[in-house]
């Protein structure tokens, strides 16, 4: 009969799960055995070098593949370790299962070796957590944890997984479940509005990502057939043609004065597929009071509190957009909104071109990559200043894909470019590092290496934590404190991994790093970049 943990495993095979990531712990055995490929599940696993690092390419395994991420790992430090995954994966929209090796189930609760209540450890970042009490409870739980994962807003869930438990025989298979239908608002309220509005601009967020395209292909048709201007929500910048007339750029962490302004004016504001975080709403300012706002989010709980809207709807944006009648003409000062909107963005997207002395500019870096990368180029980033211009000076085109962390965290882009390499191995994939992420997860290079996965890698080398220098410039200039950082020879770092790699030290250097962009395998550059040039400046 087979075990708890073939069960579960059956269950994630019959989903279309082909991959999962782990660091093997003792207290998952059972689960690692029915991974085996004598078992027959068809599911690939990958083994990182840290948990951190196997919940953000499980989280970006997700993204790519359109399936819930799934990771194993052992209690206690494995699960605290894969705890900055969850927290990415909830701030991300990302739909993530956790699957934890638990102590003994007549340890529960007794305080056990490397014991922890993972209810109230995760009961804040993940939408669900649950624990098996018994074998036959565990395929309900698992059904549970997708369809939690998968329903409203995706997000992160937790599954504790008593070791014994796992182990035992488990004669009864998962419940039947049945998805819930998707409901439909009426459009007739808001397409009047939208017909009305000479000012309305339409902010798009994560209920338009879709690995296919198809949902940002509606967002297009839907803009260009009604000439409403899109903006993205917070680094989201790939869901619409970057180059468009009618994108308005993003709502990030430094829009200018003037673009704010001009959001501010907007008389319609279609809230779509967004929570309307603190960082998307310019700090709760915008859409400002006496805005009309229609607000749209499969998460009840964002609806109607932080800002009074004309209509709040828990409805999926991507299908409501498909219900719309054909537009009328726009009203005659549509067209000029437009094209101020796109103006203010354009202006926004310039690259200074100056020399430094302590070596280069990350913006001219990331102006090369908008310039060569493959028109279906997967590029990954990691958190930091280097990451800035990649927001804005890069115009992402239709069949690129941004992979980015809403929640700021380093040590996302490694990770997320392995996984990226192993679900698109035919695909261009970059990953832009700074040396601070570098040293956090660079490790899973390990992974890139034992699966022959093709990454170009870009390593920011400036010897600090550029963001938070940034901050401390600004709070107590000259005052450096906590923020330097004692490199090791980088260049020497990545050849470890086998990877040919180039040191870029002046434009020069340019025309051999589109060489190794170019070319077929893997590739790392090593660029030496200026701390100057992102510092700020005495006026």
């Amino acid at each position: 009969m087979p075990s708890a943990a073939a069960r579960l495993v059956q269950f994630l095979s019959a989903r279309g799960v082909d991959r999962a990531w782990c660091v093997p712990g003792e207290s998952y055995i059972a689960l690692l055995h029915a991974l085996h490929p004598s078992q027959g599940s068809g599911i690939d696993l990958v083994v990182a070098r840290h948990e951190g690092g196997a919940g953000f390419a499980a989280l970006a395994d997700a993204k790519l593949s359109g399936r819930p991420g799934v990771v194993l790992v052992s209690r206690g430090p494995g699960a605290c370790n894969a705890a900055i995954a969850l927290h990415a994966a909830e701030q991300d929209c990302v739909p993530l299962i956790l699957l934890v090796g638990q102590v003994e189930a007549r340890d529960l609760r007794r305080r056990a070796f490397q014991e922890i209540d993972y209810s109230a450890m995760f009961g804040t970042i993940a939408k669900w957590v649950g624990e098996a009490r018994t074998p036959e409870a565990v395929p309900g739980l698992i059904a549970r944890a997708w369809a939690m994962a998968t329903q409203g807003v995706p997000g992160p869930v937790v599954l504790s997984l008593p070791e014994d438990v796992l182990a035992m025989e488990c004669a009864d298979g998962p419940p039947h479940w049945s998805p819930p239908g998707a409901s439909l608002a009426e459009p007739a309220p808001i397409a009047a509005l939208l017909a009305a509005a000479e000012r309305p601009i339409l902010l798009a967020g994560h209920g338009f990502e879709d690995v296919t395209g198809g949902r940002q292909a509606a967002l297009l048709r839907f803009a260009e057939a009604w000439q409403v201007p899109v903006a993205v929500s917070f680094r989201r910048q790939s869901l619409f043609p970057n180059a468009h007339p009618l994108y308005a750029g993003d709502m990030g962490l430094r829009n200018p004065a003037a673009q704010r302004e001009a959001f501010a004016q907007a008389d319609l504001v279609l809230a779509l597929g967004t929570r309307l975080h603190d960082i998307t709403s310019q700090g709760y300012a915008w859409p400002a009071t006496g805005q009309a706002l229609v607000h749209v989010c499969r998460d009840v709980s964002r609806l109607g509190w932080d800002f009074a809207p004309v209509l709040a709807l828990d409805v999926d944006a991507a299908a409501l957009l498909a219900t719309f009648p054909p537009p009328p003409a726009p009203p005659p000062g549509r067209a000029a909104w437009n094209r101020r909107l796109r103006a203010l963005h354009v202006a926004d997207c310039r690259v200074e071109r100056r020399d430094w002395s302590d070596g280069l500019a990350f913006g001219e870096i990331a102006e090369l990559v908008g310039r060569v990368a493959a028109p279906d180029a997967i590029v990954s980033l990691d958190a930091g200043s280097f990451a800035a211009p990649f927001y804005r000076q890069v115009a992402w085109k239709p069949g690129q894909l941004l992979l980015a962390s809403q929640s700021g965290a380093m040590g996302c882009g490694m990770p997320g470019a392995v996984a990226a390499a192993l679900r698109f191995p035919g695909r261009q994939v970059i990953c832009a590092l700074g040396d601070g992420g570098a040293l956090m997860t660079g490790q899973e290079l390990a992974v890139a290496q034992a699966r022959s996965a093709a990454i170009k890698l870009l390593l920011a080398d400036n010897g600090s934590y550029g963001s938070i220098r940034i901050h401390q410039e600004r709070q107590h200039p000259g005052a450096v404190s906590g923020t330097d950082l004692t490199n090791p020879d980088l260049a020497a770092w990545c050849a470890a991994f086998r990877m040919p790699v180039l040191r870029v030290e002046s434009r020069a250097d340019f025309p051999a790093l589109e060489a190794g962009l170019a070319a077929p395998g893997p590739f790392a550059a090593v660029v030496r970049t200026s701390l100057e040039s992102i510092l700020p400046r005495i006026q």
